[in-house]
């Protein structure tokens, strides 16, 4: 008989003191870069904390949505600039230089939906920031930190996606075109080629609205997940056309969230059923259930030593060790 799986393992540590449900994390570097990295997490209450890792507690408090959920949070390339975006309509840029904790700068948004923004860093000083956009399907693209308008990225007149839910900007390493990878309301993932304005292919990946999606450009492979019991993987061919190679099947539906580690080499989900799941990003082989949680798990992330963190409506912030990088 073969032996059993061994239990799954004891988060590392726990995070608690956010006072509300978790929506949104993102793991950064250390001060000015160096030192040990830092964990960002989004509340229900509007607040955002900065976590040490080592000391295991917030070492600052961001109130700069009203409070209102924090969706979304993501640093900029030069590592001391924060993206917070809130259900406030706002999307705040704050400066975190030197123990700094003001917002510079803010973005008004025209979109009350769940969709999350993106960025595609172009250089030091200047990015793309994709948002959703004034019209329920639309997605507005803008260059930043000017808030130049570059385009509204509105679907073709006979397809009716509904809203946008998720974006990934992205660009392949032989090209400097922007493309997006959006997740629609209607279960289709599409492919827009910004500088074009226009839909490269489309693919229906789920029958409910995509609520979470990750793609790895080095595999042209990405992940996508919904209200079903089942995660969609496709593939992205060189005449850019997408199409589904496969689904995975999972033991309750719903997924908030789902991140590919940036090793590429597994990949986590975050599930309403209280659940984070880790899968092998090549052939989808379940690694692991992670039964920590009392409620929805909302939001995951990885940092780039691989260290794992997962947001709960049960308000703690769970941090794993798995599958060290090799």
């Amino acid at each position: 008989m073969a032996a059993p799986p061994p239990p799954p393992p004891d988060p590392q540590f726990v995070l608690r003191g956010t006072q509300s449900a978790v929506h949104a994390l993102h793991f950064c570097g250390g001060a000015q870069g160096q030192g040990c990295p830092l964990l960002l997490s989004g509340s229900q209450r509007g607040l955002v904390h900065i976590w040490s890792l080592q000391t295991r507690r917030a070492v600052a408090i961001l109130d700069g949505h009203r409070g209102q959920c924090v969706t979304w949070l993501q640093t900029l390339p030069q590592g001391h600039q924060l993206l917070s975006q809130g259900r406030d309509l706002k999307l705040c840029l704050w400066d975190l230089a030197e123990g700094r904790n003001t917002v510079v700068d803010s973005v008004h948004l025209e979109s009350v939906g769940f969709c999350r923004g993106s960025i595609l860093a172009g250089g030091q000083q200047h990015w793309t920031l994709a948002v959703p956009g004034r019209g329920s399907d639309e997605v507005q693209i803008l260059e930043m930190p000017s808030k130049t308008s570059v385009c509204t990225l509105k679907p073709e007149a006979d397809a009716k996606p509904g809203m946008p839910m998720c974006l990934e900007l992205w660009q392949a390493n032989s090209s400097s075109r922007p493309l997006l990878l959006a997740g629609y309301e209607d279960g289709s993932v599409a492919l827009w080629d910004v500088s074009e304005r226009k839909v490269c292919s489309r693919v229906a990946c789920h029958t409910e609205p995509v609520t979470g999606l990750d793609f790895d450009s080095q595999k042209a492979r990405g992940v996508s997940g919904s209200a079903e019991k089942a995660l969609a993987v496709w593939s992205l061919d060189e005449q850019q056309a997408l199409q589904v190679c496969g689904t995975h099947k999972l033991t309750n539906p719903g997924i908030s969230d789902i991140k590919i580690r940036p090793d590429h080499k597994i990949l986590a989900t975050a599930g309403w059923d209280h659940r984070v799941r880790v899968f092998h990003w090549r052939t989808m082989k379940p690694l692991a259930v992670l039964a920590f949680h009392s409620a929805s798990v909302h939001c995951v992330a990885f940092a780039a030593d691989g260290l794992l963190a997962a947001g709960s409506k049960d308000q703690r912030i769970s941090v794993w060790s798995l599958y060290p990088r090799t």
